[in-house]
């Protein structure tokens, strides 16, 4: 896996954002109104080679990829660069393919900026009169008419009319222009039909600039922004919001860059993945840019703010090709309708989601594992909760070596990396074998080697490498919730250990773990945060009570109570009073979790309902608004999924990380209750009962996902964090 630029793109982005820091700021973008279009910008754009970067090498260009293009106009996004850039990109490009020779004579002044360049997005032999992006400027059009690619002189002495966003976007009447052809054909068409999904692509990564920059302006003027004697950041209904598009606005340049990686792989889902590009970055900006205009108040709508401009810029770009809803719909019949989409060239792309020969390898070894070892009776046994374990089959994947493979040869792992973690834990889903008892262990575990005694790591954490103990959190409590530094738990000292008083709520697995990693307060005198300490508490000790507590999704849970417990010294962690520092290392833990598995596998039993149900005489499947619902879901499924590889990648290369679990925790699980919501709704009447497995599997999902906003730490938890750290907010609570 790898989610970074090379140094050459990464100079190369740097040179385009110093330019367009300065050469497009505010005060020029307004400057450029009401044509939308900045001479000067242009011009120096072409002296960078802004307008070369996507003609071949062989036709004079500088042959650089799609990724390095999308760079660019990201930074133009951010700009508000003042002109039909994506247009002008796709258009040279389709020049060069089309006239490699430039027997017309025209790609100097086109590459020089003297002239501009544009495209006509819609067939002109079924619109002859279109809006065109840059149309009010541009010299030339490069238009499709059925089945002809024809170059066109757009009238002289021609003014704009004017639009939303003030951009240079003219309504030209192609049909009666002075053309050239250009090509004809099916091949002509093929590369015509390439350069759309390529704007697509550039349009998306303009969009994810933009509404990132307008959630930065967002956050920053909430940080200045004084009500109540206190900075508006500091309050959750200004704050979360903008966490929330934040990670949106993250997972739309992930899902740009997805799409170019599945262009360069010939990846069949490819044009799918393009129309889902543009699509969420238009979703995503409009969402984007309304709240980073509400965050301003009245500001925000006057002409003296400049967010008012990313408002509406962020309508104008995607708008030129038609409702964004169409995107969606685009992507439904690529993914369920058989449509194909011819996909450009996307040159070198060195994002990389795979993850790698090492993960292969510790799959492969699992998935051997389960089926030389997972018999029908334990099939049977299976359970997506802790009900789920058993510990015949525990003890054996410990001395196979598969357990905790994550682990350091000191504790007896195999140092194995994240990625192929990620890949072995793929298995346990895809065979359907619950994770909880291992992961929770593989928390607990690392805790107790780095902050537990010898004698701990002896009796305790041996018995837990060897598969034959299990062990549960004990955070929460019934008056604190998520609130976990409120605990009133009491450890008070007794001799050479504890004794332990209070309660646990949600202490999920007790029933068959051998021990507990339990947070106390040793010391009540000062803030709650403080005098706090961790112990491990062996659940058969005399006076611990577990209770169970079933839920509605068909999951036990467990109220612990400890009444006078005896725990040796030998079985705390870190300091006294140091249990916020064992509490940060487990939560960093927990906080990267994921509910994919679960949605991926809802998406599936709803795609299998919808082929097998019929409705008005046809499968559902075959109904385009059922496609568009279910491709929706794919989206999200998509988004999450890459949050999550940001996550892991961050934690495997130890690279900054800007609140990146939460981000994919929280999304995830919120997509995923929207989701379970959305299909339970899709799929009924019969999700209601449980005739159908496919229907009672989104039954369950639905009940289930209610409960993923809240484990791990509420979905309001990590939206602080978020706007924190990711956007330097002040402290919500």
């Amino acid at each position: 896996m790898q989610l970074e630029l090379t140094g050459e793109q990464q100079m190369m982005r740097d040179s385009f954002s110093r330019y367009l820091t300065g050469e497009s700021s505010s005060e020029r973008v307004r400057a450029a109104q009401p044509t939308g279009f900045d001479a000067r910008l242009w011009a120096g754009l072409a002296e960078l080679g802004a307008f070369l970067i996507r003609v071949p090498e062989e036709a004079g260009g500088l042959g650089l990829g799609l990724f390095d293009a999308s760079l660019l106009l990201e930074e133009a996004g951010r700009t508000l660069a003042s002109g039909p850039l994506a247009e002008a990109l796709c258009a040279m490009r389709l020049l060069a393919q089309l006239d490699p020779q430039d027997a017309l004579g025209l790609r100097d002044s086109y590459a020089s900026g003297e002239k501009v360049l544009t495209l006509a997005l819609h067939d002109i032999a079924e619109r002859p009169r279109q809006l065109v992006a840059g149309g009010a400027v541009a010299a030339q059009v490069i238009g499709r008419e059925g089945d002809k690619i024809l170059l066109l002189q757009v009238p002289g002495g021609y003014r704009a009319e004017h639009t939303l966003a003030s951009t240079p976007m003219g309504r030209i009447d192609l049909g009666s222009c002075e053309r050239q052809l250009l090509g004809a054909g099916p091949d002509a068409l093929a590369l015509y039909a390439a350069i759309l999904e390529e704007w697509k692509l550039l349009v998306a990564a303009a969009l994810n600039g933009l509404s990132a920059q307008a959630v930065r302006m967002a956050a920053q003027y909430a940080c200045e922004r004084v009500q109540f004697d206190r900075p508006i950041g500091s309050f959750q209904g200004i704050s979360h919001p903008l966490a929330d598009l934040a990670v949106e606005t993250d997972a739309s340049v992930l899902m740009q860059w997805r799409a170019i990686r599945a262009i360069a792989d010939g990846d069949a889902q490819a044009g799918e993945a393009t129309s889902a590009a543009l699509w969420w970055a238009s979703t995503s900006a409009e969402r984007a840019v309304a709240q980073a205009l509400h965050t301003f108040g009245g500001y925000g709508v006057t002409l003296e703010y400049d967010i008012h401009l990313y408002n509406l810029q962020a309508k104008a770009l995607p708008l030129v090709y038609g409702d964004p809803e169409c995107l969606l719909q685009e992507a439904a019949r690529r993914r369920y309708g058989g449509e194909q989409a011819v996909l450009p060239e996307a040159g070198d792309m060195p994002i990389e989601f795979s993850l790698g020969e090492e993960a292969e390898a510790l799959a492969e070894e699992t998935r051997r594992f389960f089926e030389e070892n997972l018999t029908d009776e334990l099939r049977a046994k299976a359970h997506y909760s802790f009900s789920g374990h058993d510990p015949g089959f525990h003890r054996k994947m410990a001395d196979a070596g598969i357990l905790f493979p994550s682990w350091p040869k000191h504790m007896g792992g195999r140092g194995a990396s994240p990625y192929a973690m990620q890949a072995a834990y793929k298995v346990w889903d895809d065979y359907n074998w619950t994770g909880h008892p291992q992961r929770t262990c593989n928390i607990i575990g690392f805790i107790m080697d780095r902050f537990g005694s010898d004698v701990l790591k002896a009796e305790a954490l041996t018995r837990v490498v060897n598969g034959e103990a299990v062990c549960a959190l004990g955070f929460s409590e019934p008056g604190s919730g998520s609130d976990v530094f409120a605990a009133k738990t009491r450890a008070t000292p007794d001799g050479d250990g504890w004794r332990v008083n209070g309660q646990k709520m949600f202490t999920s697995g007790a029933e068959i773990s051998d021990y507990v990693l339990l947070l106390t307060r040793t010391d009540a005198s000062g803030p709650k945060h403080t005098g706090l300490t961790m112990f491990i508490v062996p659940l058969k000790s005399e006076g611990v009570t577990i209770q169970a507590v079933h839920t509605f999704q068909e999951e036990r849970t467990n109220i612990t109570y400890y009444d006078d417990v005896y725990v040796p010294d030998s079985y705390r962690l870190g300091e006294v009073g140091g249990g916020l520092k064992v509490m940060a290392t487990s939560l960093e833990i927990e906080h990267g979790m994921s509910f994919v598995r679960h949605h991926e596998e809802m998406l599936d039993s709803a795609e299998r309902f919808c082929r097998e149900t019929a409705r008005g005489g046809r499968p559902m499947i075959d109904d385009p608004s059922v496609q568009a619902r279910l491709a929706r879901v794919a989206c999200n499924i998509a988004a999450a999924k890459l949050l999550h590889c940001r996550t892991l990648w961050t934690s495997a290369e130890n690279k900054p990380n800007a609140a990146f679990g939460p981000a994919s925790k929280m999304f995830s699980s919120e997509v995923y209750k929207a989701d379970a919501f959305e299909l339970l709704n899709l799929t009924a009447p019969e999700s209601l009962a449980f005739e159908s497995a496919e229907a009672a599997f989104i039954n369950l999902c639905f009940r289930h996902s209610q409960v993923s906003t809240i484990y791990g730490g509420a979905s309001e938890i990590h939206r602080s964090m978020i706007a924190e750290k990711r956007l330097g907010l002040p402290r919500t609570r």
